[in-house]
């Protein structure tokens, strides 16, 4: 390729539609779960998808940010940025990131909209006491005993979505209940 020449996004050559879905949500609400899930049942049918889990995101693109304000807008625009590359060259990138904040979710999808790249907001809906007897990484107990502040949703912050184009409640229900109104949601839209 010629220098200073740029290359075609893959999905303009395939056909195929990217998007970036991102769940928002509560800790141990479900959305690394949820997501892992969709993208199974995604790369089944042969479509090309991706999770962007927010720990992996921190421990490789966002290490050293803290949990300030400030710290958390900075690591959900370097995640969305990410998605937004994936999803407009043809992968659906699955975004189980809590993003507490608002602003920051929907400065996200005003870069998606610019780009012409579509953008899903799903809330996982899961009550915060669902989600603290779950405590999949111990944060509500350490919370609890002390140990820990800035919980988001406890003594943080979080702003849930008003209108999200999906809100998935988890209470009482299995993984693959979700995973299959994820999908069904995706295939609507023609991203499954």
């Amino acid at each position: 390729m010629a220098a200073g020449a740029t290359a075609r996004p893959v999905a303009a050559a395939t056909g195929e539609r990217g998007a970036t879905v991102w769940l928002t949500g509560l800790p141990s609400a479900g959305k690394t779960t949820l997501a892992r899930a969709a993208a199974e049942r995604l790369h089944a049918t042969g479509r090309r998808a991706e999770v962007l889990d927010g720990d992996e995101i921190r421990r490789f693109l966002s290490q050293g940010l803290g949990f300030s304000r400030a710290d958390r807008h900075t690591n959900v625009q370097r995640i969305g940025f990410v998605a937004e590359l994936l999803a407009r060259n043809g992968v659906t990138a699955l975004v189980p990131v809590i993003a507490p904040y608002a602003d920051s979710r929907n400065a996200v999808r005003g870069r998606h909209e610019a780009n012409g790249t579509q953008y899903l907001e799903v809330h996982v809906a899961t009550p915060v006491e669902v989600c603290s007897a779950r405590d999949v990484k111990g944060l509500y107990a350490k919370q609890a005993a002390g140990e820990l502040t800035g919980l988001t949703g406890v003594d943080d912050p979080y702003e849930v979505p008003k209108r999200p184009e999906l809100r998935i409640r988890t209470q009482g229900r299995s993984v693959a209940d979700t995973a299959a109104e994820l999908h069904s949601f995706l295939s609507k839209r023609g991203l499954a």
